[in-house]
C-alpha cells in the first residue's frame, strides 16, 4: 500500500508517502540522538552502524504501527469510534514498541554477535513509546480533520438539497396558481367576447407558459426577462379589462441587469388584478418602480365585494423564495388606502450556494 497512491489516501486521508520516509529518517536520527548522540560521540563509521540500528527499530515500529490504524479505521469509522479506536492504537503502539524492542534486539544480536550492544529496555521503552506515539498522532489529527471537513462537506449538501426541494415546490405551486388564474380569466374573455378573441387569448397564454417552462429550473432571473414576461401577462389581461387596467412601468436600464425572484413580478401583478374592482368607473393603475435598488408594485385598494376563490399561495410563495435564495425580506404595506409591496433586487453575489441560477 505504500506505492499505491489511491489506497493511502482512502485508508489514511492524504498522500503519506514522504510523510513516512521523512518521518522515518527524522525519528530514527532522534532516537540516536536521545540514546547514543553517534555523530557526535563516536566515528563516522560507528555512528552510522548506531544510526542504521534506530533506523531498523523506527521502519519496524512504523510499519507494523501503520497496518494497524488502516484496520483500526476500517473497523471504527465513525466519529462515535474515536475514543475506542484511539485507546487500541495506543495499547497497539505499546505492545508494538516492547514487541519489536525484544525481537530486534535478540535478531541483532545473533547476527552481530558480541559486537551488538543493546540498550537497556527500561531506558528505551517509555521515550520510543511516547515518539512513537505523537508520531502516529499526527495521522490521527489529520484523519480527523479530513473526516471533519467531509462531514461538514455532506451536512452543507444535505441542507442544499433540502433548501433546493423547497425551492422546486415553492416554484411548482406557483405555475398552478398562474394556471388557475388565467383559466378564471379566459372564462370571462369566452362569457363576453367572441370566439376569435378567446381563441386569440389562448396563442398568448402559450406563449407565457412558454417562459414558465424555461425559466422553470432557476432561482434567479434577469429583471429584463421577468419584466417581458410580465408585460406580456398584462398585454393578456387588457383582453379582458381594455383600458380600465393601466400600468406605469418606471424602471430604468440599468436596473434591468439586476436580478429577480421568476415571477414574482408577475404574481404580484396578477395580485393587484386579483383582488381589486377593474371597471370603467373605477379603472387601476399599477405603479412599478425601482426606488434604492428595491423594485416596488404599488396600487391603490378597490377590493371588491365578492372575491375570486383564493390559493393563498402569491405573497407567501414570493416571501418563502426571497428568504430561501438570498436571505433577504420582502415589505408588505397595506395602509388600507393603497397596497404596496417591495421586492428586493438581487445580484449572483446575493444567492446562497444553490445551483440552477440563470445567468
Amino acid at each position: 500500500m505504500l506505492f499505491n497512491k489511491e489506497k493511502r489516501i482512502k485508508y489514511l486521508g492524504f498522500n503519506d508517502f514522504w510523510f513516512v520516509v521523512i518521518g522515518i529518517l527524522f525519528l530514527s536520527f532522534i532516537t540516536d540522538f536521545l540514546f547514543n548522540n553517534s555523530f557526535a560521540r563516536f566515528p563516522f563509521t560507528e555512528a552510522l552502524f548506531n544510526w542504521s540500528i534506530s533506523l531498523f527499530f523506527t521502519i519496524c515500529n512504523w510499519f507494523i504501527i501503520r497496518p494497524i490504524i488502516i484496520l483500526l479505521r476500517k473497523k471504527f469509522p465513525d466519529f462515535k469510534d474515536d475514543t475506542k479506536r484511539i485507546l487500541l492504537l495506543i495499547m497497539a503502539i505499546v505492545c508494538t514498541v516492547i514487541l519489536v524492542d525484544v525481537l530486534g534486539n535478540r535478531l541483532l544480536a545473533f547476527v552481530f554477535s558480541s559486537n551488538f550492544k543493546p540498550i537497556s529496555s527500561r531506558v528505551v521503552l517509555v521515550p520510543i513509546i511516547i515518539i512513537s506515539t505523537m508520531t502516529m498522532a499526527i495521522y490521527e489529527a489529520m484523519y480527523y480533520y479530513i473526516r471533519l471537513k467531509k462531514s461538514i462537506r455532506e451536512e452543507e449538501q444535505a441542507k442544499q438539497v433540502i433548501v433546493q426541494a423547497q425551492l422546486d415546490t415553492l416554484r411548482n405551486q406557483a405555475q398552478p396558481h398562474f394556471l388557475f388564474n388565467t383559466l378564471n380569466t379566459l372564462r370571462d374573455i369566452i362569457d363576453q367576447n367572441s370566439k376569435e378573441e378567446a381563441k386569440e387569448f389562448v396563442d398568448k397564454l402559450s406563449d407565457v407558459y412558454r417562459f414558465i417552462l424555461e425559466s422553470g429550473s432557476v432561482n434567479l432571473i434577469s429583471l429584463r426577462k421577468e419584466l417581458k414576461f410580465s408585460k406580456a401577462y398584462i398585454h393578456i389581461q387588457t383582453e379582458r379589462f381594455g383600458d380600465n387596467l393601466n400600468v406605469d412601468w418606471n424602471i430604468s436600464e440599468a436596473a434591468l441587469e439586476t436580478m429577480i425572484v421568476p415571477m414574482s413580478l408577475q404574481l404580484l401583478l396578477e395580485n393587484a388584478i386579483k383582488h381589486n374592482i377593474i371597471s370603467k368607473g373605477k379603472p387601476l393603475l399599477i405603479k412599478v418602480d425601482v426606488i434604492d435598488n428595491q423594485l416596488i408594485v404599488e396600487n391603490k385598494i378597490q377590493s371588491k365585494s365578492t372575491q375570486l376563490p383564493s390559493t393563498k399561495v402569491g405573497l407567501k410563495n414570493i416571501e418563502k423564495r426571497y428568504a430561501l435564495i438570498s436571505g433577504k425580506t420582502i415589505t408588505i404595506r397595506n395602509d388600507e388606502d393603497t397596497f404596496l409591496v417591495s421586492l428586493p433586487l438581487l445580484t449572483i453575489s446575493d444567492q446562497k450556494n444553490y445551483e440552477y441560477t440563470d445567468h
